[in-house]
């Protein structure tokens, strides 16, 4: 019996934020987001280049816990770009936080982590063309 379920791709991940607006701003100033759609609690939709969205919304009180890159559960968000040099190189204006140098990607390709201000972990990465 085929799979009734049909998932036709990735709507959204959401990350929870200590200031929803400054985060927002950020994602658009730096990853070229817009501003999509707003809900009162206050919660952003951003919406990327690809139509691709992205959540952001008010964190509560749980502290936040240490993380790398293996720890259990959602990890990091990976970005694709269409050149990994240029992209540090933009990224390197806007003073991000590395958290390491380029590595191979799993699956091919070149990745580099960094961090958002809240401290969440993201990959910019660059896909061999296949």
């Amino acid at each position: 019996m085929a799979n009734p379920l049909k998932i036709t791709g990735i709507d959204h991940p959401g990350v929870a934020a200590n200031d929803v607006e400054q985060l927002a701003d950020w994602y658009c100033e730096v990853f070229g987001y817009e501003k999509w759609f707003r809900h009162d609690k206050p919660v952003w939709m951003l919406k990327a280049p690809d139509g691709t969205l992205l959540e952001v919304m008010p964190k509560d009180d749980t502290v936040r816990p240490e993380r790398t890159t293996w720890t259990p559960g959602w990890s990091h968000l990976a970005l694709r770009v269409a050149n990994l040099e240029e992209a540090i190189a933009f990224l390197d204006t806007k003073n991000v936080v590395w958290g390491g140098s380029v590595i191979n990607a799993i699956g091919g390709g070149k990745v580099r982590t960094l961090y958002d201000p809240d401290g969440n972990m993201l990959q910019i990465l660059e896909r061999m063309r296949k």
